[in-house]
């Protein structure tokens, strides 16, 4: 279910996007910038360059939120972060905005399969005059790349935390 609503949000927020923006849609001739405001690209397309960006990206990211919220170390609730009550959002946008400034450039840190795909869909599907390919050959990246950081350092902590 959770996966399922992160997609469903994503899509739903890339198409309200659309429709604020739509003059500014129309206004814009480039068909690659319309693309960016719903889904990731690389600077240099090199898939495994590409691919190892978004694996390490996620793997920071779920690493640390594991480490954030105690999670199997203390055997407490790990919906909130220790001691951090209703500030335990904060420690993660920090974290999410130091992977974006070291990693982002690389290939737009999608660090969540729905922050891409989702949008992207939407994209391939909205009446966008003049927009650029939805490039599907890429699209897997922003996928496989999380998905596999995220499993990795899931496992990792669990070793550690044993």
């Amino acid at each position: 279910k959770y996966v399922i609503a992160q997609f469903i949000g994503a899509m739903l927020g890339a198409f309200f996007v659309w429709v604020f923006y739509r003059d500014h849609f129309k206004a814009t001739e480039d068909g690659e910038l319309k693309k960016a405001i719903f889904c990731t690209s690389p600077a240099i397309r090199n898939f495994s360059s590409n691919l190892i960006s978004e694996i390490i990206g996620c793997f920071v990211l779920v690493f640390v939120v594991l480490y954030f919220t105690g999670a199997a170390l203390n055997n407490i609730d790990t919906t909130t972060p220790i001691g951090l009550g209703s500030l335990g959002a904060m420690p993660v946008a920090i974290l999410v905005w130091v992977i974006g400034l070291s990693l982002g450039g690389t290939t737009g840190y999608a660090i969540n399969p729905a922050r891409d795909l989702g949008p992207r869909i939407v994209h391939a599907i909205l009446p966008i005059k003049n927009k650029a390919s939805s490039d599907w050959s890429y699209s897997w990246i922003p996928v496989v790349g999380p998905v596999v950081g995220a499993v990795v350092a899931a496992l990792l902590f669990l070793v550690l935390s044993s």
